[in-house]
């Protein structure tokens, strides 16, 4: 699968594993809350990322981590003009917006991002988030999410029920089969055990539907409870992880170390495709 927009940026799906590396405008993300919410860190970060071998940048201006605090569409834009107008000029890599509300995905799109990532695939509004990304025509992730670690049936069973859903909202407001991209939320609404058994049980996910997957476990609660260490300090782990979700059918990585991620993935791409130097 390979995406084309009107400004010459291409990104080919499954070619090889692919780099999203993460953009966090926030004053409070868990990991690297106020570290890049300044216009110029924001440049320097990006151009930093594609050096390093990033493939999409993914631009966030709410942090989702337990208790965050939570802002209107008209709160994310304001924060959002401060940094996408730099962003995006310097940006050589097609660029993704990580938000849940459509007034945002509107404005981001229309400024010249490239990707909607919604961490609750489509089923936040009622369709409208679904009917801008097709508007625009550009691919979507769309990540499994819920209120709470309760689960009333087999954990992968609510995954597939809830993602079916997420695409039909998408294929009804009109968003191209070919412009979709799953996400099972690691991490969201899901204990450490809960995110053990999906990522051990991935392939029934991703067999399950015809589309590419993005995982995203950087830095996370379940790697730090499996490692004890603080969130910088699990970048090792998270590739662990990664590449296990490679070998399970994903072909994107969410990540915040990119040069990490970059060259655990290209030995493996190189390892896994029987290729040869030279």
């Amino acid at each position: 699968m390979i995406y084309t927009w009107k400004d010459g940026k291409q990104l080919e799906v499954k070619s090889k594993t692919l780099i999203m590396g993460i953009l966090n405008v926030t004053p409070d993300s868990f990991s690297d809350g106020g570290t890049w919410n300044t216009k110029e860190n924001a440049v320097l970060h990006t151009k930093d990322m594609i050096a390093d071998g990033a493939d999409v940048i993914d631009v966030g201006a709410e942090s989702t981590r337990p208790g965050c605090e939570m802002l209107t569409a008209e709160e994310e834009i304001e924060r959002l003009k401060i940094f996408l107008p730099s962003v995006l000029p310097v940006s050589t890599v097609p660029v993704s917006v990580d938000t849940y509300h459509w007034k945002t995905a509107d404005y981001m799109l229309n400024a010249g991002a490239h990707i909607v990532n919604d961490v609750w695939g489509f089923q936040y509004d009622r369709g409208e988030m679904a009917k801008v990304a097709a508007s625009y025509d550009v691919p979507v992730i769309l990540m499994h999410n819920q209120l709470t670690e309760e689960y009333s049936n087999d954990i992968i069973e609510d995954l597939k029920c809830f993602l079916q859903k997420s695409v039909n909202i998408a294929l009804k407001a009109g968003v191209k089969e070919k412009n979709i991209i799953l996400d099972p939320g690691i991490g969201f609404a899901k204990d450490v055990n809960q995110n053990l058994e999906i990522l051990q049980r991935l392939d029934e996910l991703t067999k399950a539907f015809p589309y590419p997957w993005l995982l995203g476990a950087s830095r996370k609660r379940l790697v730090g409870a499996i490692l004890n260490v603080p969130a910088k300090e699990r970048d090792i782990g998270t590739g662990a992880i990664h590449l296990w979700g490679v070998l399970k059918g994903c072909s994107i990585l969410r990540v915040h170390d990119v040069k990490t991620a970059t060259q655990l993935s290209k030995v493996w791409d190189i390892l896994k495709n029987n290729e040869r130097l030279g």
